[in-house]
């Protein structure tokens, strides 16, 4: 739940808005898009949702915890256990293998780490490139990475920022089908932040944002 969120910065000129009153739930199990031109505010959104930022004024409820009573290493805590992150440039660790990559958040967690981690890339068809790494596979195959390591953690809630951002029409639309399918066998609850009209209306939520200001929020319909 998101609740009267803003973001104001002061630079030369002043006060700058980023957020303003910022209203929504996202029921648990749901696909939300956060939608709008560059500028919007979405990235902005999405960071204060996940605790990475601090807001100016409002709330923000995380798997039934109040996000901003928490310090920052009880946000991150809670970020560890319950969160998954998809970002646009993979954010993958380049001297780790496929596999290491994905048992990290496994082993930082100390919960056994190699076997879950090997089923989940071969749940998205890396089974074959384990021991690579990330410089030797294709985009497609880091961002099948990249969602191997957050849907491991089994997480209550995914983040995922401009997923196919870096991508071809072809496999992104590959890795979206990959992401929406793990969605629903898991039950995770989506937020994702993009550019695409049509990767938008597949969730059933839609926030828009314009300059700051959110113009329009449509209701949850099965995803």
């Amino acid at each position: 739940m998101v609740k009267g969120l803003g973001k104001r910065v002061s630079d030369a000129a002043g006060e700058l808005v980023i957020l303003d009153d910022i209203d929504f739930t996202v029921p648990k199990g749901a696909a939300l898009a956060i939608t709008g031109s560059s500028g919007s505010g979405k990235s902005t959104l999405l960071g204060l949702m996940a605790g990475l930022d601090v807001p100016s004024q409002g709330r923000v409820w995380l798997a039934g915890h109040d996000l901003f009573a928490l310090d920052e290493d009880g946000r991150a805590r809670l970020r560890a256990s319950e969160v998954g992150f998809v970002f646009q440039s993979f954010q993958l660790l380049p001297n780790l293998t496929a596999l290491e990559n994905v048992m990290l958040p496994l082993e930082l967690s100390g919960k056994p780490a190699r076997e879950p981690a090997q089923a989940m890339l071969e749940r998205v068809g890396l089974g074959q490139r384990l021991h690579h790494y990330p410089r030797t596979l294709s985009g497609g195959e880091q961002q099948r990475v990249s969602l191997a390591r957050a849907f491991v953690v089994q997480p209550a809630l995914l983040f995922a920022d401009e997923p196919t951002g870096s991508l071809d029409a072809a496999t992104g639309a590959a890795v979206i089908e990959q992401m929406f399918a793990l969605h629903r066998e898991h039950g995770t609850t989506l937020v994702l932040v993009t550019h695409d009209p049509q990767l938008a209306a597949r969730c059933g939520m839609q926030i828009v944002l314009q300059g700051g200001r959110q113009v329009q929020a449509e209701a949850a319909v099965p995803a």
